[in-house]
């Protein structure tokens, strides 16, 4: 299965017993049409469960909120429980497999125009630091 959507709430982390970082949130995705019949636009909106396991979930817990946007490929999954009235419940989620952090930070610079420069064209505005992350390539899985 492959989504793009925005992320519904932070990424909440959870580490099993075996010291594997569990991620779980949602992203909700949209699409909108036409009416054939009245010819007016509609839209509708579909929010899905994800879950992330490893290194992937604990960098998405780190870089990702609430409104970020993403592309995953992962498989869907159907998962079943009773409720506390004793009914039979299920519902479809996606186990994350490749995860596509998407929207880029709108702190970093994205020209290659000395700082000086820059600093002038933002009418003397100082530009916040982007802290720099010491994460080795192989650790980022997408």
């Amino acid at each position: 299965v492959i989504q793009l959507g925005n992320l519904t709430r932070d990424i909440e982390i959870r580490y099993s017993q075996g010291g594997l970082a569990i991620g779980k949130s949602a992203i909700a995705t949209s699409r909108t049409w036409t009416d054939r019949n009245t010819n007016e636009k509609k839209e509708e909106v579909c929010f899905i469960d994800i879950t992330l396991f490893g290194r992937p979930a604990e960098i998405a817990n780190q870089y990702l909120k609430k409104g970020s946007k993403v592309l995953i490929e992962g498989r869907l999954v159907l998962e079943r429980w009773t409720d506390q009235h004793g009914n039979n419940r299920s519902k479809h989620s996606i186990a994350v497999e490749q995860l596509k952090m998407l929207g880029g930070n709108e702190n970093s610079n994205h020209s290659n125009q000395p700082q000086q420069e820059q600093k002038k064209e933002s009418n003397n505005v100082p530009k916040q630091e982007v802290p720099e992350v010491d994460i080795e390539d192989e650790e980022i899985p997408f």
